[in-house]
């Protein structure tokens, strides 16, 4: 007995069909274990690459690691030197996954290899702010020439930034002279006037601008003109910092200022799954309201191209279902994905039972044609029944009997073989072999009628040829003779008369 014999067999016994039910119930058990009812957050477990730990984007990403928390995920805040710290960071993270996600300016560079993708892009916008003791004073670009200018870290989107602003042909008799420093330092050197101007790309409501003119008494320069800079990089905005806004009673600053803007972006590799950003991205909509609103509205200037995750989050207008409650579900495939499944799987059980009723027919159609063949060999009101009890054929009628059966029986049998094949077929819906057997139950009584026909034939040849002076042989189920009803076949009926002249005449006849 085979292994698979004696699973069969396990499972047709009494204890086989209690493990079959315990299994069944654990599987289920599993299954519902994996649901999230409660719609929280604890499958976000996210690090986050923020900036420096004076900067706003570290306070930002401070304010998702407490909503996150209430809610039971887990996201950890990593500080680093800026935006393009962060972009080198989460290329070289592609392969240990030691960090997922990041913050970035628009415009930041990025390798030709750096296959990052875009999760969104923050609503407000960070402002361009030249902080320095006399900046009022500042309102064209030529008065810039030969200042002490800082750019932020070396590797910071402030510094990548103004290096690509100040590229342009255009500034480049200016003489001027930059540094790189650290945001706290930096500021230092500005408010001791070691600085002329310190660079800062922040919001313009941080606490850390704030304190800068309001208590280290630097101004902004503004530039009347700044719009024409702005159109030369197809990503940067221009706006207004307004009269009074850090300072409404001490008038600071003293008049409008003029800025430039740029989008933050927020970029991942290849570690996180839909799960995880779909989660992240949660946390980002339910601390900044309009982040969906801002992304589904606006267009990407950015030019890396949007996360599927994140485009269906945006389309949505929130997570789906699937991401709320089976997120382990969705980092396996996504759920359009599991819709198209679905629908193909549909499709595929379609075809196969358009298959199945095809082949069916088919075999229906090869049946009655040999049907057919065996009325015009019997007549066209012969019955199984009657063939059964029909005798054997008996001079000139036998030959042509006989060549039709040796014809008939082979073709029976041939599509007797193929139905029990096409029944096994993966063609064959679950349940719907009864259909073949049907066919084959139909074939087989054909073919043992036609065979014992055939074999009381062969038998009557046999008596003849033997000369043999006893009865010949009897057809399947025949009764006394005379009973019944008439044969439909001719020579049967011609038999009988044969029969009945060579019986023994009554006393009439031989008188």
């Amino acid at each position: 007995m085979s292994f698979l014999d004696r699973l069969e067999q396990f499972a047709r016994s009494f204890w086989g069909r209690i493990a079959i039910g315990v299994l069944v119930i654990a599987a289920l058990g599993g299954l519902l274990s994996r649901v999230n009812f409660k719609r929280d957050l604890r499958r976000v477990h996210a690090r986050v690459l923020s900036g420096a730990p004076e900067g706003h984007y570290h306070e930002m990403v401070e304010q998702l690691v407490r909503l996150a928390g209430r809610q039971g995920g887990r996201i950890r805040n990593l500080p680093s030197q800026g935006s393009a710290d962060n972009v080198q960071r989460l290329i070289a993270a592609r392969r240990s996954c030691a960090v997922e996600f990041g913050l970035a300016q628009i415009g930041t560079e990025l390798p030709q290899d750096a296959r990052l993708k875009l999760v969104g892009r923050l609503p407000r916008y960070e402002s361009l702010f030249l902080l320095g003791r006399t900046a009022d004073a500042i309102r064209t670009f030529d008065q810039l020439k030969g200042l002490r200018i800082g750019l932020g870290p070396e590797r910071s989107g402030t510094a990548e930034l103004m290096k690509r602003l100040l590229a342009d042909p255009d500034f480049a008799g200016l003489d001027l002279k930059l540094s790189h420093h650290a945001v706290a330092e930096q500021l230092e050197l500005a408010a001791r006037g070691e600085l002329d101007l310190a660079v800062f790309v922040m919001d313009e409501d941080a606490p850390f601008i704030r304190k800068a003119v309001r208590e280290r008494g630097l101004q902004v320069v503004g530039f009347p003109n700044l719009d024409v800079v702005a159109r030369r990089l197809r990503w940067l905005r221009h706006g207004r910092i307004g009269a009074g806004q850090f300072d409404a009673v001490r008038m600071l600053p003293r008049e409008d200022k003029r800025v430039l803007r740029v989008e933050t972006l927020v970029l991942a590799n290849r570690c996180p799954g839909r799960s995880e950003t779909v989660g992240f991205m949660h946390v980002i909509g339910e601390e900044i309201p309009d982040f969906i609103r801002h992304n589904r509205n606006t267009a990407n200037l950015s030019g890396i191209e949007l996360d599927a995750a994140a485009r269906n989050f945006f389309d949505k207008e929130g997570p789906e279902w699937l991401d709320e409650y089976l997120p382990w579900l969705v980092d396996v495939m996504p759920p359009s994905n599991w819709i198209s499944l679905v629908m193909g799987v549909s499709v595929l059980f379609n075809l196969m039972t358009f298959g199945h009723r095809f082949r069916l027919w088919r075999l229906d159609v090869a049946r009655v044609r040999l049907e057919s063949d065996i009325f015009r060999l019997f007549g066209p009101t012969t019955t199984l029944d009657d063939i059964r009890t029909l005798p054997a054929p008996d001079g000139d009628s036998r030959a042509g009997i006989l060549d039709g059966l040796a014809r008939l029986i082979p073709a029976l049998e041939a599509l007797h073989e193929r139905c029990r094949r096409e029944s096994l077929s993966l063609l064959v819906p679950m349940g719907q072999e009864m259909a073949y057997r049907y066919q084959e139950d139909l074939i087989h009584k054909a073919l043992a009628v036609l065979r014992d026909f055939r074999r009381r034939a062969a038998a009557l040849r046999r008596w003849r040829a033997a000369g043999s002076r006893a009865a010949p042989p009897a057809p399947c189920g025949s009764g006394p003779p005379g009973s019944g009803r008439p044969s439909p076949v001719p020579w049967a009926r011609a038999g009988r008369g044969t029969r009945a002249g060579n019986a023994r005449p009554g006393p009439r006849a031989r008188g």
